[in-house]
């Protein structure tokens, strides 16, 4: 009689707690971006829309609105550039209601992933999304006369103050999609986020506007945001490095650590 040995079994090691988050965080990034190519009316919409309102402003409102620049062109595309990551936060809201309120949450409890890491993931591709728009934005400004004269610091500085700022708006947004509804409401409730610019020297000078609103455009966070990108680019007075730093940074850390609160208080409902 013989007998055949079998040999152990191979342990699974499961990486460190920080691989694991790592692992978590990759997939749910890889995710969204699947996601967001196969909702492609959605992706053209955030993408184009923000063009289709530059020519819109610098062809048929341009000719008649006096801001100082030298063209319209080069006094618009810096609101334009925000403006885009508004319409990237409204996605954003829209499709973390939809995982909060459709049962994904509920399902990832169930397997060995961070729900948390799902959060993440819509913020980078909000970023990528918004990347690919004001590439495109920037391009047909460049077309339509916009003629930027800063060097290759300056551009830095706008990419990284621009990157703040879309994370900063991106994860009030996510904040938004926790304790919405539903897809509907966080669209709905996104509306105050892309409306923010219009309110703003995105479009015309502050000084232009009534004084209710001109005191509302002078002390929200897109006006300094903005003219220090207009500063950078296209050497215009009225730049404020510091306040708009200060507003991104701060937005940031508040809206970050409010959406880590709001999930896990939703996640124990």
């Amino acid at each position: 009689m013989t007998t055949t040995a079998l040999a152990p079994a191979r342990a699974t090691t499961r990486p460190p707690a920080g691989g694991w988050a790592l692992q978590d965080t990759a997939a749910m990034i890889g995710r969204s971006l699947r996601r967001s190519l196969r909702t492609p009316d959605t992706l053209i919409m955030g993408i184009a829309l923000p063009v289709i309102l530059m020519l819109l402003f610098v062809y048929v409102f341009g000719g008649a609105i006096q801001t100082g620049q030298a063209a319209y062109v080069d006094y618009v595309v810096p609101g334009i550039v925000l403006l885009c990551a508004g319409y990237g936060a409204a996605t954003t809201a829209v499709s973390v209601a939809s995982d909060m309120t459709g049962g994904l949450m509920n399902r990832f409890r169930t397997l060995p992933v961070r729900p948390v890491a799902a959060l993440t993931g819509h913020v980078v591709e909000s970023v990528v999304r918004n990347a690919v728009s004001t590439t495109l934005v920037v391009g047909v400004a460049y077309a339509a006369g916009f003629r930027p004269t800063a060097g290759p610091g300056e551009w830095l500085a706008v990419a990284g103050l621009v990157l703040l700022y879309v994370l900063a708006l991106t994860w009030t947004a996510v904040c938004i999609g926790i304790v919405s509804s539903g897809p509907e409401a966080a669209n709905g409730f996104t509306f105050a986020i892309m409306f923010l610019p219009y309110v703003s020297s995105a479009f015309v000078p502050p000084e232009s506007m009534p004084r209710v609103l001109e005191w509302v455009a002078t002390y929200q966070p897109v006006t300094p945001v903005t003219d220090t990108v207009r500063a950078w680019l296209v050497g215009a007075p009225g730049g404020q490095p510091l306040v708009a730093l200060a507003w991104c940074a701060g937005l940031l850390v508040v809206a970050r650590l409010t959406a880590a609160w709001l999930f896990r208080r939703r996640a124990t409902r």
